[in-house]
């Protein structure tokens, strides 16, 4: 069989996507299979989250590109779901390109590819329109630990099976502890710190901020403290311009070095007498401020980022001083306590809030090794992400393919009463949602066409809510609302948004043209030294 240039070209395209989406796809759900992902600077990543993969992986293909782009953009919209929009689109492509090759004549095929965009659109749409019918639930008060936690266990579940009730019960305690009033969520304000040492089950939550650093002086424990931060260094004043100084004899030198010490003096008690009993400093620590810094009784502390900088004066109200100056009552920070702890065999320094409101929580995780404690670390975003949804939008969605199955009945049911050809495009749009339940049911050993068969036969029945069981042994389904396996009805959105839009644009291409240098022969590179005389 012959094809056009037209056929040809998208064939290439949708193999690349597929390969791409067949890569993630046995990671999917909380049975799938971890990847091991050597980057380019060689750092081991082993972790089933899509998100990371594909962060890692140089994707050359640009039709493959495309799919990437969509799943990152479902990580910065949602926070979660990515291996979703990528197995959907895979799956949409897969099935666009058996409506390609159901024999049609090579002057058909542009009008065909059209056929199919049209029709994936119109079911894309009808999709949509489906969706908010299909919410099972809504979560009631995002205050409540338990309720939030139970809400959270799906997105945890789906990278840490096994400990999902642990995780998601500490991701909730962070969460709703720093929920403002105002119920405008940012995700940067849950802090994660990794100790490697003990297990899982040693993770805690902290109100306050966690720094894997030793103080500098001889003051480790402050109760009450007033912080001092400073973005300068903790050292003398160094004039913007060299001066000479002439010292005749050796009087002259000791009041020299002895004016220095005063003046380091005066102004290390200057930040004492203000009040303050802890300095972080942004910079390096001098020798003789650290000894009068010994000598007031001052807890120092060295961070190195100036992002803990910021973060640390956001959590305890500071203003960060760019000189060493006395900081006034309003440029200190409070909280309750600074001290230096030891976690395993590892150094912290916790500034801690006693009460519940603050501004910053974190979530110190104990774990064997670092690509545990990076794995949990992502799930631990994903529930976060996932808290931040439901701050947006409170309504749930139930899970383990009950919603995709759901869709796939109705938009096949739409597609019988459309005239046109673009039905067959439709009823395959509808047949790319049974690719979840079925990720699903392979990655879990189960037979999928009887998974698949057994939802189609609940949902004829009006049981909407009823979904893939992956803790039996066999092919089972229950009712995911009462097993709390639910989704975020935006997450569902956006993922069947973008899915379809970077297969529809996918589909759209017929060429690639890359930008590279002409060819022809590279010009001589030219001796070195040519006008140098050979004879000397």
């Amino acid at each position: 069989q012959h094809y056009s240039g037209l056929e040809e070209a998208v064939y290439r395209n949708i193999q690349a996507c597929k390969e791409l989406a067949q890569t993630t796809r046995t990671a999917y759900g909380p049975n799938g299979m971890n990847k091991m992902v050597i980057n380019h600077l060689e750092k081991l990543f082993v972790t089933n989250d899509a998100a990371t993969i594909l962060r890692e992986l140089e994707v050359q293909h640009p039709a493959a590109k495309m799919l990437v782009m969509a799943s990152h953009m479902q990580e910065q919209e949602v926070g979660d779901g990515t291996n979703f929009v990528l197995v959907f689109a895979g799956v949409l492509l897969e099935l666009a390109e058996d409506l390609l090759r159901m024999g049609l004549s090579v002057s058909e095929a542009s009008y065909i590819l059209i056929t199919v965009i049209e029709g994936y659109e119109k079911a894309s749409k009808k999709a949509l329109e489906i969706l908010p019918d299909l919410v099972c639930c809504s979560a009631k008060n995002l205050r409540d630990v338990e309720e939030v936690a139970s809400l959270l266990h799906t997105s945890v579940m789906s990278k840490q099976y096994g400990n999902e009730q642990f995780l998601a019960k500490l991701i909730a305690q962070a969460c709703v502890s720093i929920l403002p009033d105002s119920g405008h969520f940012n995700v940067d304000n849950i802090r994660v710190c990794k100790i490697v040492g003990a297990g899982i089950s040693a993770s805690s939550v902290l109100h306050g901020m966690v720094f894997k650093k030793e103080t500098e002086g001889d003051v480790t424990s402050v109760k009450d403290a007033k912080i001092a931060v400073y973005s300068c260094p903790f050292d003398g004043m160094i004039t913007e311009t060299k001066g000479t100084v002439l010292i005749k004899n050796a009087e002259e030198l000791m009041n020299f070095s002895k004016g220095e010490e005063n003046l380091m003096d005066l102004q290390v008690k200057a930040i004492a007498d203000s009040g303050a009993n802890v300095v972080v400093t942004g910079g390096k620590v001098a020798d003789m401020a650290l000894h009068y810094a010994n000598k007031y009784n001052l807890m120092l502390v060295r961070l190195n980022s100036k992002w803990d900088l910021r973060r640390l004066c956001k959590t305890v109200g500071a203003t960060a001083l760019p000189r060493l100056t006395p900081p006034t009552l309003e440029e200190m920070g409070h909280c309750n306590s600074v001290y230096l702890s030891e976690v395993g065999d590892t150094q912290v320094v916790v500034f801690k809030h006693e009460k519940e409101d603050g501004a910053i929580s974190t979530i110190l995780i104990r774990g064997s090794t670092d690509n545990l404690m990076d794995d949990i670390e992502r799930a631990v975003d994903d529930g976060v992400n996932t808290f931040k949804v439901l701050t947006r939008d409170k309504r749930l969605v139930p899970g383990g393919g009950a919603t995709e199955i759901e869709l796939a009945k109705q938009i096949t049911s739409y597609g019988e009463t459309c005239p046109n050809l673009d039905q067959y495009a439709i009823k395959k749009f509808a047949e790319a949602f049974e690719a979840i339940p079925r990720a699903l049911a392979e990655n879990s050993g189960v037979k999928a066409n009887e998974v698949i068969s057994k939802l189609y036969a609940m949902h004829q029945e009006g049981k909407k809510n009823v979904g893939f069981d992956i803790e039996a042994e066999a092919a089972a389904v229950k009712d995911m609302l009462e097993a709390g396996v639910l989704d975020t009805y935006l997450g569902k959105f956006w993922g069947i948004k973008l899915a379809t839009n970077a297969a529809v644009t996918v589909l759209r291409v017929d060429q690639i043209i890359m930008a590279k240098p002409a060819g022809g022969p590279k010009p001589p590179s030219g001796k070195k030294d040519w006008d140098e005389d050979q004879n000397d």
